[in-house]
């Protein structure tokens, strides 16, 4: 049975994904910050699931990462679905700290940690969900997107170390699109996503070991307006 950690379980795409994961004979390991939703989430099934309630931005987490591995008795996925970011028109500096204390800090501490035990392990799968939001800036929402952007290049980083490491460690980048959890934000949204399409589809990249990932497939269609509209132009929009 394969061994795997969802890092940020409590909703969203990380509380869907670690259902089919389960579904289809994973012990898993789920951390998030409601103790109270992971004992939720454990009823289901509770023989395959230990539970770790903890804040990225507040605790040690490769101490609380380590003590998982230990209940799991090894691992062989690890999804960082942690993430935060929020409409900042007016710029205030709490709401980009924030952002980035989440996305930037615990998220390197989390990836780090989880490519280190790989390559010590000799084999290993890294998932991270970014977004479809760091190809390009934002000025609603500036550290979202520039942190997103952050995820991206490092992911693209350790994709490179991976392959000179010449072992079996895989990285995926999942770049959702909109999809209907608390972070999907603003008024006039389309093609929004339920979080058990997006998880069913991540699932799949998962399986194929894809390097990147666009969720719902659609998005691939907007990255590629997004990495073709002229600076010009974008910067009036």
């Amino acid at each position: 049975m394969k061994k795997a950690i969802i890092v940020g379980a409590t909703s969203g795409i990380g509380n869907a994904l670690a259902k089919i994961l389960v579904e289809n004979d994973y012990m898993i390991g789920i951390t998030g910050r409601r103790k109270t939703e992971l004992q939720k989430l454990k009823k289901l099934n509770p023989k395959n699931f230990s539970i770790s309630a903890f804040d990225c931005t507040r605790e040690n987490n490769s101490e609380k990462l380590e003590d998982l591995v230990a209940q799991l008795d090894g691992l062989d996925l690890l999804v960082l679905s942690a993430g935060t970011g929020d409409l900042n028109e007016n710029l205030e500096y709490e709401i980009e700290h924030a952002t980035n204390q989440l996305n930037v800090i615990a998220f390197t501490e989390v990836v780090d940690w989880a490519f280190n035990y790989f390559e010590k392990q000799g084999k290993g799968h890294l998932v991270a969900i970014s977004s479809i939001g760091g190809l390009r800036g934002s000025r609603m929402a500036p550290a979202y997107n520039a942190s997103k952007a952050y995820q991206i290049n490092y992911l693209e980083g350790l994709r490179q170390k991976a392959k000179n490491s010449k072992k079996q460690i895989y990285v995926t980048d999942i770049r959702p699109g909109l999809i209907d959890t608390d972070m999907a934000k603003g008024e006039g949204q389309f093609w929004v996503a339920t979080k058990e399409k997006a998880a069913k589809q991540i699932y799949g990249l998962i399986k194929r070991k894809k390097t990147v990932g666009y969720v719902t497939k659609r998005w691939r269609l907007i990255s590629l307006l997004l990495k073709t509209v002229p600076n010009g132009i974008y910067k009036r929009m």
